[in-house]
């Protein structure tokens, strides 16, 4: 009986968590929308802080995902807007923030799956019911035809039917496109109407663009145990057997 009220309060830290990081994004994209590139640098700097606080209050398994969700997403943001052109930055370039605001979307996300996770069907069947009906619609009705978005919503919705992790996927797809729909609305970035090079009609944004962020939070949950085993067994090999006196600190002859 006791365990109820404790996972109440866990449930209601994590969707205080959730909100919070929606929160700060927001904030972080209309700041954006009138800063000079000096002032960019210095939301890049407050970004970083903010995860790195973030980080320091979750385990190392989900700080070991978070940062290769971090080091994923900043490889596919410098391929798909530095060198593909798929989309652009106020600026025209990849901004100091974007990275770390990547670890952040994806702790919101995940935040936000475990708050209700009493209720992941339902967390997981609005997540695909709105990733469906937006990808239909930019295939309809919407003013900009959504062919390449329309080509993602499958993927994702195969992930939300399939993964062992589908409430996690729910939530970063949530957490995404209510930022994609509110950073292109204020033009922080823009969409390309086709896909460069291969003349695909796109979405801004596209209904698909979740499956990319996917793609990053897959990768991540894959690799994050390997990379955190590894960091484990470097620090083991460096502290001394149980036991063991320390080498005499000696200065050679």
């Amino acid at each position: 009986m006791a365990r109820a009220p404790v996972q109440a309060a866990v449930e209601a830290r994590c969707l205080y968590a959730a909100g919070a990081g929606a929160a700060y994004l927001a904030a972080l994209l209309a700041l954006d929308h009138f800063a000079s590139y000096p002032e960019q640098l210095a939301l890049g700097v407050l970004t970083c802080a903010v995860l790195l606080t973030a980080l320091m209050r979750v385990s190392p398994e989900r700080r070991a995902q978070a940062l290769a969700v971090v080091a994923f997403a900043t490889v596919g943001e410098a391929v798909g807007s530095l060198l593909w052109g798929v989309y652009r930055y106020r600026l025209h370039n990849l901004p100091l923030f974007v990275p770390p605001a990547h670890g952040i979307v994806y702790l919101s996300g995940l935040a936000l799956a475990v708050a209700t996770r009493r209720h992941a069907r339902v967390l997981v069947a609005a997540a695909a019911i709105a990733a469906g009906s937006w990808g239909l619609l930019g295939l309809t009705v919407l003013p900009r035809r959504d062919v390449a978005g329309g080509i993602g919503v499958p993927l994702l919705l195969l992930f939300l039917w399939r993964s062992k992790n589908r409430a996690v996927y729910a939530g970063v797809f949530l957490v995404v496109a209510s930022l994609e729909l509110y950073g292109t609305a204020i033009g922080t970035w823009r969409w390309a109407r086709h896909l460069p090079g291969l003349g695909i009609p796109d979405g801004n944004p596209p209904s698909g663009v979740a499956s990319g962020y996917v793609w990053f939070d897959v990768m991540a949950l894959l690799t994050a145990p390997a990379a955190l085993a590894f960091v484990r067994r470097c620090r083991a090999s460096r502290t001394p057997p149980e036991g063991e006196p320390p080498l005499p600190n000696t200065t050679p002859a």
